[in-house]
């Protein structure tokens, strides 16, 4: 058993894949986000989604970064954690403007106070005013705020966006076909937009994250940053401090920094691609939960898809890898291993997009294609060799 597994968590999430299977599964089945019709308005023409997800366990990071550093300012980078990851699905399937958000936090209130919850909300609007300057409007309509302390053991960040949508403007991968190639849009770095260096990390693959890389300390400091039924040899098992430095391009972060690196969002990105190619768009994938394996839930018919030219693997990964041990086909199940999001599309299109991806300061390039086959299988090759997947 992996050590993801181990600590109660899963990549794939097969126990709620199993419990939702009855569910009504939308207009499109194949589509990243589930569609329905406009119950809202009863425009024949338009569509409605409404979406739930947030910052994880990555809100434990930021507790234990707060308490060690008494620097409040992170849980500002956990807001946009958890509205990133609502967007960034609803960019895969077209939509990018005029949406609703509600927050939904939960905290255990004898250990964060009413400073960590402004920060929260404030951070949420920042946020929304960073976006607009792009065109993507997204209006904050509140949320509920509670305090249960006999259920969360810090405090749970998520949240719900809704929108309508014209549904002859939707992506819904139905074109995915052989023969497409695969762009990958960078996870890390520094987009035009962002104001420092990304680690690329986001918000996927926290538990592993902060057990693998932090050392024991954490454990005897905090105890209720993790679930005490956890056997030992699992829980903070790596050999680093959240304040330690590492050095990546001539440049020093700390291990906090790069673990809590806010997730980027490609919303001002995706826009411009909608907006000018959106005709060559034939799937778009965020590779959040299930990390490069994510693809493989959204094909609409049986396909081998190699992924043989990925954009280097970020430090961030190497640091997770090295201190958990873990191999490379649970490392890029867990994690996108460097790009986040993946558009289906045909040659000629995809270095145009790559192009409008330069002009924003995110790296791009072709890191794979489709083809025909029997079984659904997914191969990653790289310098560090191949993993193979079959579905």
């Amino acid at each position: 058993m992996s050590l993801y597994a181990q600590r109660g968590v899963s990549a794939q999430k097969e126990e709620i894949h199993q419990a939702i299977k009855n569910l009504n599964q939308g207009l499109y089945a194949h589509a990243f986000c589930k569609i329905y019709p406009d119950y809202l308005g009863g425009d024949a023409q338009m569509i409605n989604v409404s979406h739930a997800d947030g910052a994880g366990t990555k809100s434990v990071l930021a507790y234990l970064y707060w308490k060690e550093t008494g620097d409040a300012g992170v849980w500002k980078g956990i807001a946009q954690d958890a509205v990133t990851m609502n967007i960034d699905d609803l960019l895969c399937i077209g939509i990018y403007d005029n949406m609703i958000f509600a927050s939904t936090i939960d905290r255990n209130k004898k250990l964060i106070d009413g400073t960590i919850i402004e920060q929260l909300i404030n951070g949420t609007q920042d946020f929304f005013n960073q976006l607009a300057a792009y065109g993507i409007h997204i209006h904050y309509l509140g949320g509920e705020t509670a305090d249960v302390g006999d259920v969360v053991r810090t405090i749970a960040v998520n949240g719900t966006i809704a929108a309508r949508w014209p549904e002859n403007k939707l992506i819904t991968n139905q074109k995915i076909a052989a023969g497409n190639v695969i762009v990958g849009f960078s996870s890390s770095g520094q987009a035009a937009y962002e104001t420092t260096y990304n680690s690329g990390l986001g918000s996927n693959g926290l538990t592993s994250a902060r057990h693998d890389v932090l050392n024991k300390w954490y454990a005897q400091q905090f105890p209720e940053t993790f679930e005490p039924l956890l056997p030992n040899e699992v829980v903070y098992i790596g050999n680093k401090r959240l304040t330690d430095t590492i050095t990546i391009h001539n440049n020093n972060y700390t291990v906090g920094q790069l673990l809590l690196s806010p997730t980027r969002t490609y919303a001002p990105l995706v826009k411009q691609l909608l907006e000018q190619h959106f005709d060559d768009i034939y799937g778009m994938i965020h590779c959040s939960g299930g990390g490069q394996t994510k693809c493989m839930k959204y094909l609409p018919q049986t396909l081998k898809v190699v992924k043989n030219n990925l954009l280097p693997i970020p430090p961030v990964f190497q640091l997770i890898q090295e201190n958990s041990g873990a191999d490379d086909k649970e490392m890029f199940q867990v994690f996108n291993m460097g790009h986040r999001l993946e558009i289906f599309t045909h040659e000629k299109a995809a270095q145009q997009m790559i192009d409008i991806a330069a002009q924003l300061n995110i790296d791009a390039t072709v890191i794979g294609h489709t083809e025909t086959a029997q079984q659904n299988e997914l191969i990653i090759q790289g310098a560090f060799g191949s993993v193979q997947y079959t579905y």
